[in-house]
């Protein structure tokens, strides 16, 4: 199975993914000289996004998860249609529909990058599932940058996440359910909670990944059995790519995997 992202913060649904399929084996793809995406035009990020695609396809994969805000929101048809009939999943519409359906109020929270908010993606999606929802979308850039240094507890970023987020909660006393819009914000969540208190549900968009992609290979007959796992680099089934710097690839990741990545373990690719 192929994941990718602009850089490590898709590394969050691959551990989401492994967890719920122990069994498969994972080839995740890092676009590291390219970085980030967000800042880029939908038609270069989809160009992009196509070239990571065919190195995994290269590969051998059976199903590709795109694990990226960006690349999901412009991107996504655009796969699914030249790399037909591979099953292409993002990780907009899962977060969404679990927002939808796990929302008392219909009024619902999204916490992103600027440039998935400016692009409104989540606020569709969730309006596709649940009409007539109100949501309410705050850009939290520097969790970004606090997670890639690994302050991902603590007072520094329990101050960032209270400035960004007591007042939105505050002022919206019906708010009941926040989705996590930027694959690195699930390591700062012990933050996110705090500062929004326990009445408003978290919505994790990489376990909800995780749940639609489990579901889509049940459906398609793709599930590997229960076997022992082939050798291969790194992690037990799994294999790192990454496009520039191995090294802070493999350290700035095991913040978001949960567990150490060994330099040597991370192939470095061109696309």
């Amino acid at each position: 199975m192929g994941v990718f992202d602009s850089g490590v913060g898709g590394l969050t649904v691959l551990r989401a993914l492994r967890s719920a399929l122990p069994d498969e084996r994972f080839i995740y793809l890092g676009d590291t000289a390219r970085l980030p995406y967000g800042t880029k035009s939908g038609e270069t990020v989809t160009r992009y996004a196509e070239q990571a695609t065919r190195v995994l396809v290269g590969r051998g994969i059976k199903l590709l998860v795109v694990a990226c805000n960006t690349a999901s929101s412009v991107a996504l048809g655009h796969l699914a249609a030249v790399f037909a009939p591979l099953p292409v999943i993002g990780v907009i519409e899962p977060g969404a529909a679990a927002a939808g359906a796990a929302s008392a109020s219909g009024l619902i929270g999204v916490i992103a990058t600027e440039g998935t908010v400016r692009g409104g993606a989540y606020e569709r999606a969730i309006r596709a599932v649940r009409p007539g929802a109100d949501v309410v979308s705050v850009a939290c850039q520097l969790f970004v940058a606090l997670a890639e240094e690994g302050w991902i507890d603590g007072p520094v970023a329990e101050a960032v996440a209270q400035r960004y987020l007591a007042n939105v909660v505050g002022e919206r006393p019906t708010l009941d359910c926040l989705v996590l819009g930027c694959t690195h914000f699930p390591v700062l969540r012990q933050a996110i909670a705090a500062a929004v208190g326990p009445r408003v549900r978290l919505v994790d968009s990489a376990e909800t990944t995780a749940e639609v992609v489990v579901d889509c290979l049940l459906r398609s007959d793709l599930r590997a059995g229960h076997r022992t796992r082939e050798g291969g680099a790194g992690q037990a089934g799994v294999r790192f790519l990454a496009t520039d710097a191995p090294g802070r690839f493999a350290r700035v990741g095991a913040v978001f995997l949960g567990e150490a990545i060994a330099p040597e373990d991370v192939e470095l690719v061109d696309l």
